[in-house]
C-alpha cells in the first residue's frame, strides 16, 4: 500500500520549503490536502513527483514548487472571493478553498468539472464550486473577484478574464514565451492590470489563451 502521507511530507520538505515558501497556511494546506485524490487513478503514483504532471490533451497539474510559490506571491486572505481557471480535477481549488473565502473554479470539460465538484464536496470543501465553461470565459456572473489564478501557461490574458477582477484585485498568470515562462502577479488599476515578475516556471499554454498570429502579404 502506497504511503501517500509520507510522499506528501517529502514533497513539501524537498520541493516547496526549499523554494522559499514559508507561510504556515500554505505549508499546512499542502501537507493536509491529498494531492493523489485529485489526479486520474492511473497517475496517483506520480502525484508527488517534481515537475508538472501531464493530464493529457496539453493540460497539466502544476508542479508543487510552482503552486506553492504562486500561492505565496498572491498573499491570499481568508475572506477572498477567488476564481480558479483550469482547475482540472480540483487540487488547486482545494488549496485555494483552504486559504481563501469562496472559490469558483472553471473547467472546460463537463465530465471533469463534475468529477472535480464531487471530489471537493466529498473532502469537505463546501466553499468551492466548479463551473463547466470555456476557460477563457471565466465565470463572470459570480464575480468580480478578489483573486484570479490561471492554472496553466498563457500568452495573452483575455479581456473577459481581466474584466472579472475587482479594482485592486490580484491575479497570478504564467506567461509563456516559447519554452520559457515566468509567473507574474497583476493588480487591477482602473482599466489596466499592472504586472510584476514573481519567478520562472513553465507549463503548456491553455486553450483560449494563445497569442493570435496575424499574417499579412
Amino acid at each position: 500500500m502506497t504511503d501517500y502521507k509520507t510522499r506528501r511530507t517529502m514533497m513539501v520538505d524537498t520541493q516547496v520549503r526549499p523554494s522559499d515558501v514559508t507561510k504556515f497556511p500554505i505549508i499546512a494546506a499542502m501537507l493536509d490536502i491529498e494531492r493523489e485524490e485529485y489526479v486520474p487513478a492511473a497517475l496517483r503514483p506520480a502525484a508527488y513527483l517534481d515537475g508538472n504532471l501531464e493530464l493529457g490533451e496539453g493540460r497539466v497539474l502544476l508542479e508543487p514548487r510552482t503552486m506553492g510559490k504562486l500561492l505565496d506571491a498572491l498573499d491570499i486572505h481568508t475572506d477572498d472571493l477567488i476564481l480558479d481557471v483550469g482547475c482540472a480535477l480540483g487540487y488547486s481549488a482545494a488549496l485555494l478553498a483552504r486559504l481563501g473565502g469562496t472559490v469558483v473554479a472553471v473547467e472546460s470539460d463537463e465530465a471533469i468539472a463534475e468529477e472535480a465538484q464531487r471530489k471537493l464536496s466529498e473532502n469537505g470543501f463546501d466553499n468551492a464550486a466548479v463551473v463547466a465553461a470555456p476557460l477563457e470565459q471565466g465565470a463572470a456572473k459570480h464575480g468580480p473577484y478578489d483573486v484570479i489564478v490561471i492554472e496553466g501557461g498563457i500568452e495573452i490574458l483575455p479581456q473577459t478574464i481581466a474584466n472579472q477582477l475587482k479594482e485592486g484585485g490580484r491575479i497570478a498568470a504564467l506567461f509563456m514565451d516559447g519554452a520559457l515562462g515566468e509567473v507574474r502577479i497583476g493588480v487591477k488599476r482602473g482599466d489596466n492590470v499592472d504586472w510584476r515578475r514573481a519567478f520562472n516556471a513553465a507549463a503548456p499554454v491553455l486553450p483560449g489563451f494563445e497569442q493570435v498570429v496575424e499574417f499579412s502579404l
